[in-house]
């Protein structure tokens, strides 16, 4: 056998294993996958938001007082939406990266459903495709795309979710 034929027999090898590691798992069910998200998105609203948006509160009125009090008393204004909303994105990024990567594709609600991310190759996600994957969950509608086939965050980021017992 020549280097050509070796390297391609190596090749097949190698995607051969990647399909067979794909194919031993069963996909996640809608159902399944809308439990995710709403555990998910409770635990972050009421939990993680708590958390982070006193950390900036009591940073923003050390740092600045008049600023801090202002936009608490008049809670309509831009500012205070504007530092809502970026909390809201930064909680996304951070419980979405770091679950699924620190805990192999989990989190609280994939836990409880007995589901996981993976990448469509079967292997473990890496820190880039759940960072990929969290920042996909901020596209307008993404929520809906769960209905279709493959939500964007899957599609986007080569990933998916799957059963995992």
């Amino acid at each position: 056998m020549d280097n050509n034929q070796q390297h391609t027999s190596e090749v097949e090898s190698i995607f051969s294993e990647k399909m067979h590691n794909l194919a031993q798992y069963e996909q996640a069910t809608k159902g399944q996958r809308a439990v995710n998200l709403i555990v998910d998105n409770i635990l972050m609203s009421w939990g993680l938001s708590y958390i982070t948006g006193t950390a900036v509160g009591y940073l923003l009125g050390t740092l600045f007082p008049e600023y801090t009090l202002r936009i608490v008393e008049k809670q309509d204004s831009i500012d205070f939406f504007m530092i809502t909303y970026l909390v809201a994105i930064f909680n996304y990024l951070i419980y979405y990266t770091i679950c699924e990567k620190a805990f192999r594709g989990y989190t609280l609600g994939k836990l409880i459903t007995g589901t996981r991310a993976v990448r469509q190759d079967g292997g473990e996600l890496t820190i880039r495709d759940a960072f990929l994957r969290s920042l996909s969950r901020l596209a307008p509608f993404e929520p809906f795309s769960g209905f279709g086939d493959s939500p964007w965050h899957d599609s986007w980021t080569k990933t998916t979710v799957v059963k995992a017992r």
